[in-house]
């Protein structure tokens, strides 16, 4: 099926591991010109390099800490030098997790939490707006997170990292109204469970404390998953995430604007 991506402009933010190198890749394979973004050089390079052995495609990058406002307001010269002044495609995927009770959380992981997840989203959609209102036109996905709609239980407390992946959704459903009118649409993904190397790691020191073989390891994710209703609790993979994100990007989701698409194979919501 054809998307319409072919030599189109893509920003992808978080773009060097998980969801966001599988949606670069997804969309390089498309023929979209992709630039990912990171805060590591060297991961970014690495991720280049991964691109365009499975496919073929060059893949710029962009250093890029998105909790910095500094390094935010240089993308829309980023785009103007680098890409001929046209951003057409934007994925707001960088963002991470806390996981503490509520009373252990401090100032500074309640700054960071918000910073990375939802002033990131915002202020790079502020500044990269106004290139898309020039052109004609644009499309925005906002990648958010299951804590945002539903409470988890222990020891995945998420009274940090919910409400700023909340603020995602409400965002994107705020600036798709708004932006309407200038033919950018916006859309919110908010995956499931997903399985990473990232998220292993963070599986081992946030719910076992201790060190898991592979096996091992999904033993344990499945049965706690199982504690949370799910009939099914096979993990996703970033490959299933890309397919949704690359989906309401193009233009077969051309009626799609302000949607917030889950992709959590039918979690309980309660």
């Amino acid at each position: 099926m054809d998307l319409g991506l072919k030599g189109k402009n893509a920003f992808v933010t978080g773009g060097s591991k998980g969801i966001g190198l599988e949606t670069a890749r997804l969309l390089a394979s498309e023929g979209a010109n992709v630039v990912i973004a990171a805060r590591r050089p060297e991961a970014l390079e690495e991720a280049q390099r991964d691109i365009l052995a499975t496919t073929g495609a060059k893949v710029a990058i962009h250093p890029l800490d998105v909790t910095r406002l500094d390094e935010i307001e240089r993308l829309p010269d980023f785009v103007r030098k680098e890409l001929g002044g046209r951003l057409d495609l934007l994925v707001n995927n960088a963002g991470t997790g806390i996981y503490k009770p509520f009373l252990e959380v401090t100032d500074e992981e309640l700054l960071y939490g918000m910073s990375i997840n939802f002033f990131a989203q915002f202020r790079i959609c502020q500044r990269i707006v106004p290139l898309m209102k020039e052109q004609g036109g644009g499309s925005i996905v906002n990648v958010s997170g299951a804590t945002g709609i539903r409470v988890t239980s222990p020891p995945m407390l998420s009274s940090c990292t919910g409400p700023a992946k909340s603020a995602e959704i409400r965002l994107s459903k705020v600036l798709a109204s708004e932006l309407a009118p200038f033919k950018i649409r916006v859309n919110c993904v908010v995956p499931g469970y997903v399985y990473t190397p990232e998220r292993f790691g963070l599986w081992q020191e946030t719910i076992v404390k201790r060190e898991l073989n592979e096996a091992d390891a999904e033993e344990e994710r499945l049965k706690w998953t199982a504690n949370q209703g799910m009939l099914d609790t096979r993990w996703g993979t970033p490959q299933e995430l890309a397919n949704v994100i690359v989906y309401a990007l193009s233009e077969r989701s051309s009626y799609v604007n302000g949607a917030v698409l889950v992709a959590d194979n039918a979690m309980d919501k309660s």
